[in-house]
């Protein structure tokens, strides 16, 4: 068996990840460092993955990407990222929709096992990942995509919700709104969860604000319609002057609800909207909607990356983590 990028990493005193930096990306290391991770290189005699010795010998050249809604931009975003690296690589990538259920996902995830794809790229429909486990146990590398592998032995690829969600409730506060609505759900995604827990936290830290909840059976746009109209008499009545949605998708169609009521609410003068995602959607709806950036394809093509360091020997799970960026448009400024 040919030299592994563990051991390269060991021999140059650093981590897979820092390896997979100076192969892919040098410009990110320290000249110093690329120049004691090529010397290991060369004094091992190590050679680059050639699609990770064929995905470890004999497995489909394909990679598995199962996402929450195969609806949303986001994950379309995502796909396109993962696509582009794989083809780097000589490999293809076969996308999967859970639909948000865990009964589906283990479907797919059984028809993934039997093909014997090469990797699995997933956002679990829920916090087991029992069915995860036995899947890397045989063999197949496992990547968790938008989603942070907590204390989980797995390696992951997400943006730092918690942090996002501040983001949004914060800009809200800074441009003068006090009565926040969250709607998103429902909150067994952990997305979800963590960006309301951000968006708390920060008007926790104001007395004179709060925040309430609106749960979602979905994060679609007619759950955003849905949850907008019970909204627009909230808003009238000055109880609510601030929204932030967990995901574009539902601010657009709280959007929709809210200009188009009988008694159409102005935005921003009325109420100021914030997203989640930045799909290219929020950009060009009927008021442009301040959205919460995320790497979308980075996401995708750094998931690919982590399963092909799986499958050339790193035995140690690594955890990538992104911030995230606040776009400022006229759905909250004028």
């Amino acid at each position: 068996m040919g030299v592994s990028v563990k051991e390269v990493a060991a021999h140059a005193g650093v981590s897979v990840g820092t390896v997979s930096n100076v192969l892919n990306r040098p410009e990110h290391v320290k000249p110093e460092t690329v120049e004691r991770v090529r010397d290991a290189i060369r004094l091992l005699g190590y050679v680059p993955n050639g699609a990770a010795r064929q995905l470890r010998e004999g497995r489909s050249r394909s990679l598995a990407l199962v996402v929450l809604d195969s609806g949303n931009p986001f994950f379309t975003d995502v796909a396109r990222g993962a696509e582009d690296r794989a083809a780097d690589e000589g490999l293809s990538v076969f996308m999967a929709n859970s639909d948000d259920s865990v009964e589906r996902e283990e479907r797919h995830l059984d028809v993934f096992e039997q093909q014997r794809v090469g990797g699995v790229l997933i956002s679990p429909a829920g916090d087991d990942l029992s069915r995860l486990a036995q899947i890397r146990a045989h063999g197949i590398p496992v990547v968790l995509v938008d989603r942070e592998a907590g204390e989980s032995a797995f390696s992951s690829v997400s943006v730092d919700d918690v942090a996002g969600g501040a983001l949004a409730a914060r800009h809200l506060l800074d441009t003068g709104r006090r009565h926040l609505a969250f709607v998103g759900g429902p909150l067994r995604i952990r997305q979800v969860a963590d960006r309301f827990q951000g968006a708390s936290s920060a008007v926790s830290a104001d007395p004179t604000a709060t925040i309430r909840l609106f749960g979602a059976d979905e994060m679609s746009l007619d759950e955003g319609r849905r949850v907008g109209e019970a909204l627009v008499p909230l808003i009238k009545e000055g109880r609510v002057d601030g929204i932030v949605a967990a995901n574009d998708l539902l601010a657009i169609g709280i959007q929709r609800a809210l200009l188009f009521a009988a008694d159409p609410v102005r935005m921003p003068e009325d109420v100021g909207l914030v997203g989640y995602d930045d799909i290219a959607f929020a950009a060009s709806a009927v008021v442009p909607i301040t959205s919460v950036r995320q790497p979308r394809e980075l996401i995708g093509s750094t998931a690919v990356e982590l399963v092909l360091e799986q499958a050339d020997g790193a035995a140690e799970p690594r955890r990538v983590v992104y911030k995230p960026e606040l776009v400022v448009r006229e759905s909250t400024v004028r």
